[in-house]
């Protein structure tokens, strides 16, 4: 299993730092896809803590859609439209949400664990899917967010969100690297490795799994956040299957061998995703399915192993 270099790690956040704002001179368009892939990193982040610790959540986009509702809801119907108080309750409502099923979830490993994490997020699919006040499948606008009483103009605004973004997204990274350094994110291999020998020592593998799942919670509902901050939008296409097959797929090619690596993974596979749309409209998911199997065959550990090979060397 791939061990998290936690020497090196606040270097790697700080070269994503520098690369993030370089991203301030990257054409519009590329620095919105940048923007979203930070958000949809963060989940991705979630994914691959879960996998150090054996558990593979096919039902991720659950969080990520609670962090996004809570966002969309707050500021369209409550009138709420603070990004600070409105971030912080998308991560409350989630990391609550993932403290509920982290209970009930946590006992089960393996096909189990995936199978039931996918039927929960199926089952906020259809709640959504049903909800017309929701806007039901279309979902539904959100109105410009304020900072601070400060409402940025239409001219400055991608810069203002491309920045709170890529700064909590930094954030984010550094918290979690601070996490895999403690006592419960060092188990969270063990529970994957030796379960038993772990209870011999002393430890308790269901509080370990229970505290991963409640991170991941946490930087899901913030991922989820952020999306509904920089598109303005939220429908429930966020917890469908497929969304959090998206992260799972993201958090394989990337690696588990640093925080930023599903942040960097995410954008380079949506930068593939455009290109592959904008060459063969009619047969990208071919040309994305086939790039996407060349990285797992060739690269077992994730993209991040090449930055472990070249370390090694």
């Amino acid at each position: 299993m791939t061990k998290t270099d936690f020497r090196r790690e606040p270097l790697y956040i700080a070269i994503l730092a520098g690369l993030l704002i370089l991203g301030f001179f990257l054409p519009s368009w590329l620095r919105f896809l940048l923007q979203t892939a930070m958000a949809g990193g963060l989940v991705a982040l979630g994914v691959a803590l879960q996998m150090r610790a054996g558990l593979v959540n096919f039902g991720q986009g659950l969080y990520y859609a609670l962090g996004g509702y809570a966002v969309g809801m707050l500021a369209a119907q409550a009138g709420i439209t603070d990004i600070f108080l409105l971030l912080i309750a998308a991560v409350v409502v989630s990391t609550v949400a993932g403290v509920i099923l982290g209970l009930l979830l946590s006992r089960y490993r393996e096909i189990f664990y995936a199978m039931l994490s996918l039927a929960v997020s199926m089952i906020l699919y259809g709640l959504l899917v049903k909800a017309a006040w929701l806007g039901s499948t279309d979902g539904f606008n959100i109105p410009s967010l304020s900072y601070l009483g400060w409402t940025p103009s239409r001219a400055v605004r991608p810069d203002v969100y491309y920045a709170t973004t890529a700064i909590l997204t930094v954030l984010a990274c550094l918290a979690t690297a601070r996490y895999l350094t403690s006592g419960a994110g060092m188990l969270c291999e063990a529970v994957a490795e030796n379960e038993i020998r772990l209870e011999y020592l002393g430890a308790s593998p269901r509080k370990v799994a229970f505290i991963v799942i409640v991170v991941a919670a946490a930087l899901s509902g913030l991922g989820g956040g952020l999306l509904a901050m920089s598109t303005g939008h939220v429908d429930p296409l966020m917890t469908n299957w497929t969304t959090s097959g998206g992260f799972v797929f993201v958090a394989l090619l990337a690696g588990r061998g640093s925080t930023i690596a599903p942040v960097i993974g995410f954008f380079l596979l949506e930068l593939v995703r455009n290109y592959a749309l904008d060459l063969a409209p009619n047969a990208w998911q071919m040309i994305l399915g086939a790039v996407m199997l060349t990285v797992i065959l060739l690269l077992p550990e994730g993209l991040w192993s090449l930055v472990e090979r070249r370390r090694k060397a």
